[in-house]
């Protein structure tokens, strides 16, 4: 009883964190929150730091690198859609307004740079040329009427690219005809420069770089080279990766990969589509690749009694692709046909081994089968997203998906163990509430062999986050709940779940964390601070996670859980395409190889996104 009394009691206390004076902020008030550096009428740290500080250097370190979105009310607008008067009128100009990184805000178009650091920081950049963004990135064009939904769904796809910190659609009526009007384009860049790179000794190093908006065409370039001297397998590796977000207004994404490494070697070719609106009536992708990878297994060691990783090589071929058609509802009201759609797709793909270093059998070694699945999907998919900031972002505008998703695969696979077929189902919601956002996944799926079930999966998920809440005048706080369950039944040998990283046990890599069944709990409070260094604002956090795993033969949900808790620090600006950074004080309970139990830990976390509604393509349940 005392393990779980203590539980309740940290849970209770990181939902309570905000104390008694913490009040929830309703939705409709967003438009008061202010997400600027303090000054010195704000805080007496504030008014400490200008007294020692020069004016001039106080400036710089102290100030607001951010859009201040949430003060301008925009984002106030939840439910309602601006461009909604001009519903029917057509378009008689485009402007493109492509803003800077530093200093500028596409809710205050008068705001300039006000410091050198800014004005020098933009020099070095080079912004999304014009003839870019109207060419790739806008779902209009001169002469189109206006169509509010898909205005709106132009603002977030913007938003949505790894190039632009934020993005606003403005419509002005034109004098001269009153079925006329101009559209305003405002995107602002993010810094795309990202240096990478670490060293343990002179001849141990790694070198990279990325640009992600390759000679201002949005285009993303990676490169990364590693030098180890002592590795007599591969002293060289490298490591190349280039993306073009869009061929025009074809809006089909192309993506190539070379990976030269000593454990991975990949030539891949893709080219994508999704839904990126419910408007859009065909999305498919094609996927071709090479791969050499160096894998493990785990075999029990007769001397230790314990499970050992064990390595060997592989090598395949990929073949992959698939397509979708949507139709738009003949039932319902206006607001369901305009946003949801019946969506059908197929999608075949063909993985084959050239060579594998392991026997493969009908009870050893299936993964590595040679396999040619073919799926059907029939589904439906209803999906609206609602603006709201100081979530997964530090201020930026977010777009949070809000709708219903089920959808029904079926499928045969002519493997080389023998044909099967594959049946799922997938059912996921999401809603805002009084009581705060929650996100819920259902899916289920098995093959079938003659007769019987292989390689079966239940998945449950669920994801909670608080309404924001106020502390004082200046900061802010939600809560996060999140709950995963899985149960893999009938599954192959050497296949199994794990629970060390960012969707268990965070900051430990450990194979103690494993099985064929788990269930992982996490409980979060972000305090948003008005502290900002450099345009870096910083987050504090509490957090807790506590998981179960077990094998098909032990029992589940009976054996001491693992356990994190801890406490730390996040630091993230906005307007560079950087990793959120974090700070991390770590305690770990039940867990046997990690030692110390207290750990010190930093890494980079890539931004989180949400779960859309958006139907891709047919898959299998994913065992993870």
């Amino acid at each position: 009883m005392g393990f779980w009394k203590n539980t309740w009691f940290l849970a209770i206390g990181l939902l309570a964190a905000s104390g008694l004076r913490a009040q929830r902020m309703p939705l409709d008030s967003l438009s008061k929150i202010r997400i600027d550096a303090p000054t010195a009428k704000d805080t007496a740290f504030g008014v400490k730091a200008k007294k020692v500080l020069p004016k001039k250097l106080y400036g710089l370190v102290f100030r607001d690198i951010y859009n201040s979105t949430a003060a301008s009310g925009q984002v106030s607008e939840i439910e309602q859609n601006p461009h909604q008067p001009y519903e029917g009128r057509w378009i008689r100009k485009i402007f493109i307004h492509n803003l800077n990184v530093f200093g500028y805000s596409v809710y205050d178009t008068a705001r300039r740079p006000d410091n050198w650091l800014d004005r020098a920081g933009n020099r070095l950049h080079t912004t999304t040329k014009e003839r870019v963004i109207r060419r790739n990135f806008l779902f209009f064009e001169e002469g189109d009427v206006i169509d509010p939904e898909k205005i709106k769904d132009n603002e977030r796809y913007l938003r949505q690219q790894n190039i632009f910190h934020d993005a606003r659609i403005v419509i002005v009526p034109y004098r001269s005809a009153k079925d006329a009007v101009d559209v305003h384009v405002y995107a602002q860049d993010l810094w795309s420069l990202l240096p990478d790179g670490s060293a343990s000794a002179l001849d141990n190093f790694t070198v990279g770089i990325e640009q992600r908006n390759f000679l201002g065409r949005g285009h993303s370039f990676k490169n990364t080279f590693a030098y180890n001297g002592k590795d007599d397998r591969q002293r060289l590796e490298y490591r190349s990766r280039y993306l073009i977000p869009s061929f025009g207004k074809t809006f089909i994404t192309g993506e190539g990969i070379l990976n030269a490494q000593r454990d991975q070697q990949q030539v891949i070719f893709k080219a994508f589509r999704p839904f990126l609106t419910p408007q859009m009536k065909y999305a498919g992708a094609i996927e071709l690749g090479y791969n050499k990878l160096r894998l493990f297994e785990f075999e029990r060691n007769p001397a230790t009694g314990k499970f050992e990783r064990r390595y060997f090589w592989s090598q395949y071929a990929l073949f992959d692709a698939w397509m979708g058609r949507s139709f738009r509802l003949f039932f319902g009201g206006e607001q369901l046909r305009e946003r949801a759609r019946i969506v059908v797709s197929a999608r075949h793909t063909r993985q084959t081994f050239y060579f594998r270093d392991r026997e493969v059998t009908d009870s050893t070694n299936q993964l590595f089968q040679n396999t040619r699945p073919t799926l059907f999907s029939l589904g439906f998919s209803n999906r609206r997203y609602q603006r709201d900031l100081l979530i997964y972002g530090f201020g930026r505008t977010e777009d949070v998906p809000v709708g219903d998703l089920v959808a029904l695969i079926y499928g045969n696979d002519k493997a080389e163990l023998g044909e099967r077929q594959y049946i799922g189902l997938k059912f996921s919601r999401a809603r805002y509430y009084q009581v705060g956002y929650l996100y819920s996944l259902y899916n289920i799926g098995t093959y079938l062999k003659d007769g019987e079930s292989e390689q079966g999966v239940l998945n449950t998920e669920y994801r909670y986050f608080s309404p924001l809440h106020s502390i004082g005048t200046r900061w802010y706080a939600r809560h996060f709940i999140n709950a995963s369950f899985t149960w893999g039944f009938n599954r192959f040998n050497n296949e199994f779940l794990n629970i060390s990283g960012n969707e268990g046990i965070q900051g430990i890599t450990s194979d103690e964390l494993r099985g064929t069944r788990k269930l992982v709990l996490g409980a979060e409070s972000v305090f948003f601070s008005p502290i900002n260094f450099l345009g870096f604002r910083i987050a504090p956090y509490l957090f807790t996670n506590i998981g179960w795993t077990s094998m098909p033969n032990q029992t589940f949900l009976l054996k001491k859980p693992f356990q994190s808790y801890g406490l730390g620090f996040r630091f993230r600006n906005e307007n560079l395409t950087f990793n959120t950074f974090q700070l991390r004080l770590s305690y770990y309970v039940g867990i046997a190889d990690v030692l110390p139990p207290v750990r010190v830990g930093g890494d980079g976390i890539p931004p989180l996104r949400f779960r859309d509604f958006d139907i891709s393509a047919p898959e299998v349940v994913p065992f993870r």
